[in-house]
């Protein structure tokens, strides 16, 4: 599925807003609730079976989702701002929680990920960030990205949890 080219159409939550969605252990999305469905602009069928991400937006640096993963596949949940790109190139920001679940056996069944509304205190911060984050990936690719986080969170004095944390409350 071809992905649209982003305009500046920006969507937003409500207080009461929860995205769910899950996928499985390839990134293909296996459930979406209707409030997921309608913000991405696709069907139902549509995603169904697609790669979730279709809706990353080019405005997000690799890295966010890196540590996503790298967090997720060793079982750890992990929080992230995110910003989504819906069908018809709009877009919409998110703050996510994302786990795996298990089966029975401590193994890893699929991934749930239930988004709300980012705080104001974190869009005066996170799309700035970003934009720098994605700016060192450009120069130097992730590893650089990731130094530039981590010389950040260094100067705060805090963990990546923290920090994302803190900008939601």
């Amino acid at each position: 599925m071809k992905r649209p080219a982003p305009v500046q159409k920006e969507r937003s939550l409500s207080e009461d807003d929860f995205i769910v969605s899950k996928t499985d252990l390839k990134g293909r999305i296996i459930y979406g609730n209707k409030i997921f469905i309608k913000l991405s602009g696709y069907s139902e069928k549509e995603l169904l079976g697609a790669p979730h991400s279709i809706l990353r937006h080019p405005d997000m640096p690799k890295i966010v989702f890196k540590l996503l993963w790298d967090r997720i596949q060793n079982k750890q949940e992990i929080f992230a701002y995110v910003k989504n790109l819906s069908k018809d190139g709009g877009f919409y920001w998110v703050f996510a929680n994302v786990t795996a679940t298990l089966d029975p056996s401590g193994s890893i069944r699929d991934y749930h990920s239930v988004r709300r509304k980012p705080s104001d205190k974190a869009m005066e911060v996170i799309p700035q960030l970003y934009s720098q984050l994605l700016s060192a990936e450009k120069r130097g690719g992730m590893e650089a990205s990731l130094q530039m986080l981590n010389d950040i969170l260094k100067e705060k004095g805090v963990s990546y949890d923290e920090f994302v944390l803190s900008l939601q409350q």
